[in-house]
């Protein structure tokens, strides 16, 4: 984990990161602020900063819906996700291309 003071020290490409982890419905602020020791209300002001207001604005009112869970809270019911038991191997392509 970082410790940065503010947004100020970030390089572009850790900006570019941060904003795509936060355009993701998914992804909690706390993992940002894992990631890079950027707060919620830090990347609220980097967002308002970076994209234009029309996108910011779309941001903000999904975030604050009840479909997104970029708050721990609102996510708690995802330990009960079905998971397929060959994903892993997939994706880590473990398994032969079946001949036709």
């Amino acid at each position: 984990m970082k410790n940065i003071s503010g947004i100020e020290s970030l390089t572009e490409k850790e900006i570019d990161r941060i904003i795509e982890m936060a355009w993701e419905d998914r992804t909690p602020f706390e993992a940002i602020k894992y990631q890079f020791g950027v707060s919620e209300a830090e990347t609220i002001r980097l967002m308002r900063k970076t994209i234009s207001r029309t996108s910011f604005n779309l941001w903000r009112k999904r975030v604050n819906s009840t479909i997104s869970q970029k708050h721990l809270a609102k996510g708690a019911h995802q330990g009960s996700r079905f998971k397929c038991t060959q994903q892993k191997p997939i994706s880590l392509n473990k398994i032969a291309k079946r001949s036709k």
